[in-house]
C-alpha cells in the first residue's frame, strides 16, 4: 500500500466491555458499555485497546479505521456496511453508508471513515 490512513481524525471514548478484542467492530450494548456485533448489526466503532482486566476498552468513534471484511469486497466511495458477526464488516445494502478510501482485496481489509 502506498498510502497510510492510520488514525487520521480519530477520536475515542472508554467503555465498559466484556469479551472484545483489539480491532473488533462493536456496538453499544448497555449504558456506557460495548460488546460484539452479530452479523448485520450496525456498529458504533472499532476497539483500539482493551484494559488489562478486560473490563474496559477504548473505542474509536470517529475518524479513519481499517477493518477486516468478509464476503463481497466493499466499493471505494460511499458504500453501505454492516457488521459481519466475526469482528469485521461486510458490504450490506441495508447497512449505514460510509466513505471507503481503500479496499485491499488480497488482505481482505477496508479503510473507511466512521
Amino acid at each position: 500500500m502506498k498510502n497510510s490512513y492510520e488514525g487520521i481524525g480519530q477520536w475515542a471514548a472508554t467503555f465498559a466491555c466484556a469479551q472484545v478484542s483489539e480491532g473488533e467492530m462493536v456496538k453499544i450494548t448497555g449504558s456506557g458499555e460495548v460488546g460484539a456485533c452479530a452479523a448485520g448489526d450496525g456498529f458504533c466503532g472499532q476497539v483500539l485497546s482493551v484494559g488489562r482486566d478486560c473490563g474496559a476498552c477504548a473505542v474509536a468513534l470517529g475518524g479513519m479505521v481499517t477493518a477486516g471484511y468478509s464476503g463481497t469486497a466493499p466499493t471505494v466511495g460511499w458504500c453501505a456496511l454492516a457488521a459481519d458477526g466475526d469482528g469485521g464488516v461486510r458490504a450490506d445494502a441495508a447497512g449505514r453508508s460510509y466513505l471507503v478510501a481503500d479496499v485491499d482485496t488480497s488482505g481482505m481489509t477496508v479503510t473507511f471513515v466512521l
